[in-house]
């Protein structure tokens, strides 16, 4: 899979909220940018759509943050029988923002 965010990317193994169509599923991070969100595929619908509703807290924070965002691209490894998707995040408080920027810089992103 080819990185084509132009930030860096900060492991990170979480799960979390994610809203299609107004229904959650429970989905599992790989890493965060200041762009967006990867995110491995467990239980949710074969057509999930573009748009979608992130609900998650980051390690440290008991602070819950919600975003939204666009699907810019699915993967999909047969070796690992893994499924998932990149999101940009579309919607975002300056508070979640600064959160998630945080979180990246003390990860030592650039």
């Amino acid at each position: 899979m080819s990185n084509k965010r132009k930030q860096n990317r900060v492991n990170l193994d979480i799960y979390l909220n994610k809203y299609v169509a107004g229904v959650p599923y429970m989905a599992r991070t790989s890493d965060i940018s200041r762009e967006g969100v990867g995110l491995a595929h467990l239980i949710e619908p074969d057509m999930a759509g573009k748009r979608v509703g992130l609900q998650f807290q980051l390690p440290g924070s008991e602070e819950v943050i919600y975003a939204e965002g666009e699907v810019v691209r699915e993967w999909c490894d047969l070796d690992e029988a893994e499924e998932g998707s990149g999101v940009r995040f579309t919607l975002l408080t300056e508070r979640h923002r600064r959160l998630i920027d945080q979180f990246c810089t003390r990860n030592d992103v650039q």
